[in-house]
């Protein structure tokens, strides 16, 4: 009897870590990332909340967070996010929030146009006269319903 507890616990355990790997493997591969699993191309998360401004990390400072890499200006930055990374990780896995509410197309974004609502740090496409942000902010209300609809879609 307590072999076949002891080989049910076991095997529980393994299919936790197994779907744990699956899920974070799932996410990277929704997310916008480098080749080296590094979110906003290397800027820090929380200078865009607690400056106003996008900074880019330094590869001294990282942090790591189901299965994403993120930069960071400071130890104290790094260690701002990791007590609460949900709230400084971009919206959408960092794809353009324009073109997730427009059609649900994962859009490159420029890390230093973005904007922050209601806590939450939103990206956008900005190259060769196009700036997504103007469109967003002309009708930020219907794009983000439905970005937030089309990203559900996406990423479960």
């Amino acid at each position: 009897m307590k072999k076949v507890l002891l080989a049910s616990t076991l095997s529980l355990l393994l299919m936790g870590a197994f779907a744990q790997v699956d899920k974070t493997t799932e996410r990277q591969a929704q997310c916008n990332l480098t080749s080296k699993q590094l979110a906003i191309k290397g800027y820090d998360p929380v200078s865009y909340f607690t400056e106003g401004k996008a900074k880019e990390g330094k590869e001294t400072f990282v942090a790591t967070y189901q299965g994403i890499n993120y930069h960071f200006t400071s130890a104290a930055n790094r260690d701002l996010f990791k007590t609460n990374p949900s709230k400084y990780e971009p919206q959408y896995g960092g794809w353009c929030a324009y073109a997730m509410g427009n059609d649900g197309s994962k859009v490159e974004v420029d890390p230093e146009t973005f904007k922050i609502n209601n806590g939450k740090l939103y990206l956008f496409y900005n190259k060769y006269f196009t700036n997504t942000k103007k469109s967003w902010d002309k009708d930020e209300a219907r794009l983000m319903k439905n970005a937030d609809a089309n990203w559900g879609k996406t990423f479960k």
